[in-house]
């Protein structure tokens, strides 16, 4: 399905025109005051610093300049009484399970060791959010905590991703260069979008009700107050807001796990970042008779759910556009009753921001059947091709693909096929889409589909045993449809990440980390008084029914972890490198006396920052006793230079930053019962 845009007038492309002719000016970076005001360092989230004061020279002397235990570790709670309670999280959580023992989904409470956050610097202070919701104000130099808001989001239940508490980061926003009123926006697990003063932390008194705006107003089939079929919220944000201007875009969260369809539809809207108010809607999942509608056979639109962002989103300030990148309709796995290519699901979505409307689209995948969501932000990049300047945006799939689009027109940068895929299918109901979309330009970054050759031959007995794993399973290419037997699916539901790719605007190089990741989905009919809105159901526990060789031996063969570099001029890939030694898998007893290739391997899952000088990344071994580090690679060699110890694996995305005349290099690391930011810096 082509892209498409809306007539929006000849004033509206004489400027897009006179953008285009002039790419230098829309070059993105973190500020060169050593600022990081958003998730990805800029709007266009390009994770890049011009900082160069850590340099491959002095990277290995690198030492943890302050370390802040999250204010999860300690909380506050509203007894029925109108008393507050402030103890450890543990007791907290004790106690609202005595007073509502269904509060949690089988019990159990959040948990609080996911602290995913990346977090933002403004005026040498840090601010960060935590798996329960709450958010904190940090001073940049010292670690020393400046305000703790919680909004008290886990009272209401368990987040919509049942055990997976988590919060990504927060929004910054000013009233001008002289920083007049700052704000803090973020999202909750119990779906509200929360604002806050940034120099104080109290609620924002002219935003909605109170400081916050609940987010399920207004959306069909999102109730507050109900819980899905998991005993979870129906509707939750985990991923940071977005804003520019005087607009606040919020993703959301709607459960992959669900085997209905009527879930919330993920319409993405817009609020005045000064009062909460809505600005603008933008319809996901088309109504009436509106563009895409007809992409819904059988009125399937109606009660379709999900179909919204749930990770991080970009803007062009200059063009004033938002790129949303979209996810799965419900049910992920399952079809046969949203017959049709089901726009715009797994789409990328270019929006007025200030007015909602779409500028234009690209359909990722055709009728979704693999839960392949976009999983992160797209990448903005100024290219040259073939001598023609390009404001383009680049979007990572979780299938491995980077699509690359002129970021003003929609159109490919290199040419895109429909290709016929596999459409048999057992599974009752079910049609899948005849064609899907294949980026001539750049090559996969990730191993698609599967078959015999795929599998791991390190010696003869072993290939054999891979042999006889996969027999009773179904195997075939890059979008082979479920079966009843079970369809492996290669890369799985669970490969890319919400960390993403980092550009390079000097070098127009992306940088894309990524696994190998594999999943079989298992299907039955449903039994007698279950929901027979649908045709089969998941069963659940499926995860664990894949195919597996004993001893924690791969399945595939090697790299089962890299880091790949790709000239965006040219869509070719500059270099790829295995990340990680591979001694865990080097050390099985079948194994160790083999000598075998490179192997990655690692199993950390979040992005690469970038600064004038280095690629950085975090693994997570490799280190003293074989524990995590932080890495500094050559960028255009993937060469490792130098690396330093965490205290604690990497949970979140790097960033980095100045204060003081000094760079930091900030992240969140677990390796305990509470997990801490921390940020390192030179001695």
């Amino acid at each position: 399905m082509p892209a498409a845009r809306t007539n929006r007038g000849a004033g509206i492309m004489l400027a897009a025109l006179l953008l285009v002719a002039s790419p230098a000016a829309g070059q993105f970076g973190a500020p060169a005051n050593g600022e990081w005001p958003t998730y990805g360092g800029d709007l266009g989230s390009t994770k890049y610093s011009p900082l160069d004061q850590i340099d491959r020279d002095n990277f290995g002397g690198l030492e943890i300049a302050w370390r802040w235990r999250s204010a999860d570790a300690a909380l506050s709670l509203t007894l029925p009484d109108g008393a507050e309670l402030h103890a450890d999280s543990r007791q907290i959580f004790a106690e609202l399970n005595r007073l509502d023992p269904d509060r949690w989904r089988d019990g159990q409470p959040p948990t609080l060791t996911n602290f995913k956050a990346t977090p933002l610097m403004v005026g040498d202070r840090i601010f960060i959010n935590m798996p329960t919701s709450a958010a904190a104000a940090i001073d940049a130099r010292t670690g020393e905590t400046l305000w703790v808001f919680n909004p008290k989001s886990y009272e209401e239940g368990t987040t919509t991703m049942t055990a997976r508490w988590n919060q990504r980061g927060v929004a910054y926003w000013s009233s001008g260069p002289d920083r007049a009123d700052e704000r803090i926006f973020f999202g909750t697990g119990n779906g509200y979008l929360v604002c806050v003063d940034a120099k104080t932390g109290r609620p924002c008194a002219d935003f909605g009700t109170d400081g916050r705006l609940d987010l399920m107003d207004g959306i069909p089939r999102a109730t507050r107050g109900e819980r899905d079929w998991l005993n979870a919220l129906p509707y939750s944000v985990q991923s940071p807001p977005i804003v520019y201007g005087d607009t606040v875009v919020t993703p959301m969260s709607i459960s992959s796990y669900n085997n209905r369809r009527e879930m919330p539809p993920g319409w993405m809207r817009g609020f005045d970042a000064r009062n909460g108010r809505t600005r603008w809607t933008f319809h996901t999942i088309p109504q009436g008779d509106e563009y895409g509608n007809e992409t819904w056979g059988g009125d399937s639109w109606r009660e379709t759910g999900k179909v919204g962002v749930w990770t991080m989103m970009s803007i062009d300030p200059e063009l004033g556009y938002l790129y949303l990148p979209l996810n799965t309709a419900a049910p992920d796995y399952y079809g046969g009753h949203r017959p049709g290519a089901n726009l715009f699901a797994e789409s990328l979505v270019a929006l007025d921001l200030e007015s909602g409307e779409r500028v234009w689209y690209f359909q990722i995948v055709h009728h979704g059947l693999w839960d392949y969501d976009l999983p992160a932000a797209p990448n903005l990049i100024d290219i040259t091709v073939d001598g023609r300047p390009i404001k383009a945006v680049a979007q990572i799939t979780k299938q491995g693909f980077t699509f690359v689009f002129d970021r003003v027109t929609g159109e490919p940068v290199w040419p895109i096929e429909e290709r016929p895929v596999p459409t048999d299918t057992d599974i009752e109901g079910e049609v899948p889409w005849p064609t899907q979309p294949f980026p001539t330009r750049p090559a996969p970054f990730d191993y698609q589909g599967v078959a015999i050759d795929d599998l791991v031959d390190f010696t003869p007995e072993i290939r054999q045993m891979a042999i006889e794993a996969v027999a009773p399973y179904r195997i075939g290419p890059l979008y082979t449809p479920h079966s009843k037997r079970g369809t492996v699916v290669r890369p799985g539901f669970s490969a890319g990440s919400w960390g993403g790719a980092a550009v390079d605007p000097d070098t127009g190089t992306l940088y894309v980390p990524s696994a190998i990741r594999y999943t079989v989905k298992h299907f039955r009919a449903p039994e007698p008084g279950e929901d027979t809105t649908l045709a089969v159901l998941e069963a659940r526990g499926a995860l664990t029914h894949r195919p597996q060789l004993p001893q924690g031996l791969p399945l595939f063969k090697p790299p089962y972890s890299r880091m790949t570099a790709i000239d965006m001029h040219t869509g070719e890939h500059r270099w790829m490198r295995p990340m990680g030694d591979g001694n865990r898998i080097r050390n099985l007893p079948l194994l160790r006396d083999l000598d075998l290739p490179p192997l990655g391997g690692d199993s950390g899952r979040v992005g690469p920052v970038l600064t004038k000088t280095l690629l950085i990344y975090a693994l997570t071994a490799g280190g003293a006793d074989d524990g995590p580090r932080l890495v500094a690679f050559d960028k255009a060699t993937g060469e490792e230079i130098a690396s330093v110890d965490l205290p604690g694996g990497a949970i979140g995305t790097p960033m980095t930053y100045l204060s003081g005349g000094r760079q930091y290099i900030s992240l969140t690391v677990g390796g305990g019962s509470v997990p801490e930011l921390i940020a390192l810096a030179l001695p």
